[in-house]
């Protein structure tokens, strides 16, 4: 008996088809997202079972100050009435998006199944910034069997052969910043926290610009010869 239509569309693109640099993408933007997310659970478990007396909450606890930390004590949104539960439940979902993101996102519909797991890690106390890694992660994994002919009509000239170039290396130089910027931290607090508001503000930014230099690498791969 032979398949219909419907069990073609569910056949997974074939391993040679798929867009590399997207899959990079979002293994590391999905890890990361787990990994900070948990180690604000950790941090909020280390506050005990009590009461987070609002949604609004700092995942590491006194004596941290926010004003004083260069990390302002790890802000984050909690929907749960304790910091105990809140982070054993952020640590329990941060295991999920990790093994979602490395094993099963590339799947059909992964992608959207991995946005549920990023939402709910960043509503039990996962962090904001977990959350907007975790997003970019996942547009990168929607797209990682994606035929890519927009991209590939309209990126062309400089402007792709510029974002070409950016990529792995940007990627790369984020990582390492964020690695990079707890040892600094750790070391020279008021450098970091002089600096935090800049790199705030230019990090989506530079979040973005990896996500299309990846789209453009492969938008490159993708195009016809000639």
């Amino acid at each position: 008996m032979q398949a219909g239509p419907s069990a073609d569309r569910r056949r997974e693109v074939p391993i040679g088809r798929r867009n590399n640099a997207l899959r990079v993408v979002a293994l590391a933007f999905g890890v990361g997202a787990a990994l900070l997310g948990f180690e604000h659970g950790y941090f909020e478990t280390l506050q005990g079972d009590v009461p987070t007396n609002g949604v609004l909450i700092s995942a590491i606890g006194p004596p941290c100050q926010q004003a004083t930390a260069w990390h302002a004590c790890e802000p984050a949104f909690t929907l749960l009435p304790s910091f105990l539960v809140s982070g054993l439940l952020a640590m329990a979902i941060a295991v999920v998006v990790m093994v979602w993101a490395a094993a099963v996102a590339p799947r059909r519909h992964g992608g959207a199944a991995l946005l549920v797991f990023v939402i709910a890690l960043f509503l039990v106390g996962g962090g904001f910034v977990t959350l907007l890694i975790g997003v970019v992660g996942v547009v990168a994994a929607t797209q990682i069997d994606a035929p890519l002919t927009w991209w590939q009509a309209h990126l062309r000239g400089g402007l792709a052969g510029a974002l070409v170039r950016l990529w792995p290396w940007l990627l790369i130089a984020y990582v390492a910043w964020a690695v990079a910027s707890w040892l600094i931290g750790a070391a020279f607090g008021e450098l970091m926290l002089r600096l935090t508001p800049a790199v705030s503000a230019v990090t989506p930014l530079v979040l973005i610009l990896i996500l299309v230099s990846a789209i453009a690498h492969d938008a490159q791969r993708r195009r016809p010869a000639g």
